[in-house]
């Protein structure tokens, strides 16, 4: 069994990232939780460290019943490093998940994320994944974590028009969808855009996986 844990409380954006991840690996058993005690999003860091707490009760539970395989449903990749020092099992963030594909696509790859306050998180978890020298910008599409998972047309627009941008602009291989409440645009970015669009809720599951039966 692979279990998703989605640090924020948002049961619908837990679903939708088990969807994502049971249409990537259709053989795998993935379950889905959610953190009830966690914020509504995560949207900086004062955001994950407010997740953090009931994050790795979560995490510490799904390792006593036998996880194969963890994923952190969160694209700050939240508490990952003492998610995994805890685990008896993969864990794996989503984040770190879409990086490394992206890496394996081309020599450069844009990120397309929410706000601006989360641009610092994912610029310095590139690096320390060492990846910075791929990296061609974090771009922030100024969308609440919650528009997303509302369904917000108008939001999801404007996060289509930042990573047509970014294609534009950045001369890059690939783009990388910085959120996990993204997961439902990642057909039509790929339809627009012509480059390979990643989304970390799919390589986090194909990884997991793998690595569940290593």
């Amino acid at each position: 069994m692979i279990i998703l844990i989605n640090p924020n409380s948002s049961a619908s954006m837990t679903k939708a990232m088990v969807d994502t991840a049971s249409a990537a690996v259709p053989s795998a058993r993935i379950e889905g939780w959610t953190s009830h005690d966690g914020p509504p999003a995560i949207q900086g860091a004062s955001d994950g460290l407010l997740a953090t707490p009931p994050l790795l009760k979560l995490v510490g539970k799904a390792s006593d019943l036998g996880a194969k395989a963890i994923i952190i449903g969160c694209f700050d990749d939240t508490a990952l490093g003492a998610a995994r020092a805890m685990a008896h099992c993969p864990v794996i963030g989503i984040g770190q998940a879409a990086y490394h594909l992206a890496a394996m696509c081309g020599a450069r790859f844009s990120v397309v994320t929410t706000l601006d306050v989360s641009v610092p998180i994912l610029e310095t978890n590139i690096s320390a994944y060492g990846l910075a020298q791929n990296l061609a910008k974090v771009r922030a599409s100024d969308v609440p974590v919650l528009a997303l998972e509302d369904g917000d047309a108008t939001a999801q627009d404007r996060v289509l028009r930042e990573i047509q941008t970014a294609v534009k602009e950045d001369h890059i291989d690939s783009v990388v969808l910085g959120c996990g409440g993204m997961v439902t645009l990642r057909a039509a970015a790929a339809a627009t855009t012509g480059i390979k669009v990643i989304d970390g809720v799919q390589a986090a599951a194909v990884n997991a996986a793998l690595l569940a039966h290593s």
